[in-house]
């Protein structure tokens, strides 16, 4: 195999099929986890509506209910997606493209995941305390944390990592290793 048949400057020497299985691989291993969170949730939110207590909530609560299912169906579809696409796509050599597509549906699956246990987490909070601006607030709270956490913190980690690098191969006269994606 010549050096043009791999992934240069990738910090591994690999040929793209073999990169492409290496990145599919981990990203089943990513969303496992999502998706059984994501069933879990939506399986105890379906119940709700079959509870005595769940008459009793006023209109709002009923339509935040309605809006955490939906949030739900949307998370678990998209963190599922990636295997149906897979299960179409295996053996026509489309691997590539299916990581591309996979990466964005678990990203909209992550996204609404974070949005349906905010969602959750405020009728849970206001039906249990009674309390809807404490509800709110650390709903809200919830909410800023999974963005802190899940987008801001591993964009500053990728930043702080390019510079780093960027400024290595500066200092070394030649370019340094391509990011890893």
């Amino acid at each position: 195999m010549t050096q043009d048949e791999r992934s240069p400057g990738r910090g591994r020497d690999e040929t793209p099929q073999q990169r492409a299985d290496r990145l599919w691989s981990e990203m089943l291993q990513e969303v496992r986890v999502c998706q059984t969170g994501a069933q879990i949730l939506f399986g105890f939110l379906i119940s709700v509506a079959f509870t005595p207590r769940f008459a009793d909530l006023p209109d709002f609560d009923k339509n935040l209910y309605v809006a955490t299912v939906v949030l739900g169906v949307i998370a678990t579809g998209a963190l599922v997606a990636p295997v149906a696409f897979h299960r179409f796509l295996a053996g026509h050599d489309m691997k590539p493209e299916l990581i591309h597509v996979a990466a964005r549906l678990i990203a909209t699956g992550l996204a609404t995941l974070a949005l349906t246990i905010a969602a959750a987490l405020l009728l849970l909070l206001r039906t249990a305390t009674g309390n809807p601006p404490a509800a709110w607030a650390l709903s809200a709270a919830a909410l800023l944390w999974f963005t802190t956490t899940w987008l801001v913190l591993p964009q500053i980690v990728l930043r702080r990592a390019t510079a780093r690098r960027t400024a290595a191969a500066a200092a070394s006269g030649g370019s340094g290793p391509a990011e890893d994606r």
